[in-house]
């Protein structure tokens, strides 16, 4: 009986082993998977119908079936419907608009059903999701009101703009160099205005409003400028021993990559790797245009140094040679000025200081924003009275000059930038040209959207 006994519990034993042994097979093969599919696409979307609309489907088991249908008022139509001899981890939709269908709303709604080819509960996965579409055929409404006559190479130019779309996601001034303009909030509702640029290294200018709605829809108008080709210096510059062993490795010895590097490479470092790394630093933050709206624009002629006498040219093309071998080159993007040692530097223009600081190769360098993406950079000061974030008015002394960066002389290096492109400094110092450029653009902007 003890045997038999024995026996029978032995058997129970096995039998409870081989129903745990089934239990966690189940519970962890991958024939018995309980994840749900996974649907790629968002709860509310905008579709223009034009294009194929995209959805991903996932599952780690495999998709084995799924149905797409489309429903707007009592009119339903079937998009997708497959069962797949082969389960896939991935299927990608691409789905076409039903021809016959009419949205007198405007909305539809998408309705998923997927199933993967897991054995759990005997029927496998399933997952279902609603999509809320909101049907948009119309392009924004984008329309030039006016601009400036002209763009000179190394330049600047003012462009007015409507632009307004009940779906619309983004809009800028994209150029045939790759930069993108962005525009602010001017004067009335749906109106826009943007300073845009044609960078000196540049040969071809070509400028082109673009908006896009959340469909999809695409609108693109063109800018047209005259061109002003202007021609800028070359200039060759026989480097010293003097020259490098002194401002060169003096600014180099600050930066520790520099260490067992010979003369001519702490200058290639300094005229290329840190000049590069300081004028990033310069486009990004010149590159934020002010996003609250623009009633009017008063800018008056910049004179930042009295009685200041140009020293060198802006746009110049720089050739570095050292015993008769190139070594590097570079390009000088400010207006050169200088008058007496530690003269006072004045801001023309009211703005905000968003750097005062060192910034390498320009030494001590206050950056101030006057709106509408306009900035300008004051370099190698020997004294700063401002900091960041400081407002300044007109006549502020900002700064006083000096030779801090790679400078020799107490000069002052005037920049302007527009969106983070360096321009002219002659331009925004020329009374006729802003007249013509910016007050009168905007004077009549201001007329033709107050007469529609």
């Amino acid at each position: 009986m003890r045997r038999k006994k024995r026996g029978l519990l032995y058997v129970w034993i096995g039998f409870i082993v081989l129903l745990g042994g089934v239990g966690y097979y189940i519970y962890n093969s991958s024939y018995f998977e309980r994840e749900s599919p996974k649907i790629g696409i968002a709860k509310k979307i905008y579709w223009n119908l034009k294009e194929p609309l995209q959805l991903v489907l996932q599952d780690n088991s495999g998709i084995k079936s799924y149905s797409v249908t489309m429903s707007s008022g009592s009119k339903k139509v079937t998009l997708d419907k497959h069962e797949l001899t082969n389960p896939k981890k991935e299927v990608v939709l691409r789905l076409k608009a039903p021809i016959d269908m009419d949205f007198p709303k405007k909305h539809a709604r998408i309705d998923i059903v997927v199933r993967d080819k897991s054995l759990w509960k005997f029927t496998g996965n399933s997952t279902t999701k609603s999509v809320d579409v909101v049907i948009d055929r119309k392009r924004p409404n984008l329309y030039l009101v006016t601009n400036s006559y002209a763009i000179a190479k190394g330049g600047s130019a003012l462009v007015v703009f409507h632009c307004s779309d009940e779906n619309l996601q983004d809009f800028y001034i994209q150029t045939n160099f790759g930069k993108k303009f962005l525009a602010a909030p001017f004067y009335k509702k749906n109106f826009y205005i943007a300073l845009i640029a044609w960078p000196v290294m540049q040969e071809r200018f070509r400028a082109d409003i673009v908006a896009f709605d959340k469909a999809g829809n695409r609108a693109k108008v063109h800018i047209p400028l005259y061109w002003k080709k202007r021609k800028y210096k070359r200039s060759v510059i026989k480097l010293t021993k003097r020259f490098l062993e002194g401002k060169v490795a003096i600014l180099a010895e600050e930066y520790p990559e520099t260490a067992g590097m010979s003369l001519l490479e702490k200058f290639k470092f300094v005229n290329e790797t840190l000049r590069k790394r300081n004028e990033d630093l310069i486009h990004k933050l010149s590159s934020v245009v002010p996003q609250k709206r623009v009633q009017n624009v008063s800018i008056k002629p910049f004179y930042p140094l009295k009685n200041g006498a140009r020293v060198a040219s802006f746009g110049t093309h720089r050739f570095y040679y050292y015993n008769g071998k190139f070594v590097s080159d570079s390009y000088h993007l400010g207006l050169d000025l200088a008058s007496v040692r530690h003269a006072p530097i004045k801001a023309s223009n009211k703005g905000i200081v968003k750097f005062a600081s060192n910034n390498g190769i320009y030494g001590n360098m206050p950056l101030v924003s006057h709106g509408l993406g306009l900035y300008t950079l004051y370099g190698h000061c020997s004294t700063l009275f401002v900091k960041k974030d400081d407002g300044v008015q007109r006549g502020q002394v900002i700064a006083k000059t000096g030779k801090t960066g790679l400078a020799l002389g107490d000069h002052l290096h005037f920049g302007v930038l527009v969106q983070g492109v360096e321009v002219r400094p002659q331009e925004w110092m020329d009374k006729k040209w802003i007249r013509d450029n910016i007050t009168t653009i905007i004077h009549d902007a201001k007329k033709i959207i107050d007469s529609e």
